[in-house]
């Protein structure tokens, strides 16, 4: 099963608070930060909703 390496590269500030949370909920807290997620639609649909505010690598 592949990954996804998500790094948070702009900051929450100043986001909805919606966007804030979907950070929160994928593990990420600062600038810089990086979590990796199983690839599920799941995870999938929660970049997609801050995909301006991170980056995203898939790992095999």
């Amino acid at each position: 099963m592949s990954e996804l390496r998500v790094t948070q590269i702009k900051s929450g500030i100043g986001e909805k608070p919606a966007a804030r949370k979907t950070l929160q909920a994928l593990g990420l807290r600062k600038v810089g930060d990086q979590v990796a997620h199983a690839d599920r639609p799941e995870i999938r649909g929660m970049v997609h909703a801050v995909r301006h505010l991170v980056e995203v690598e898939e790992v095999k």
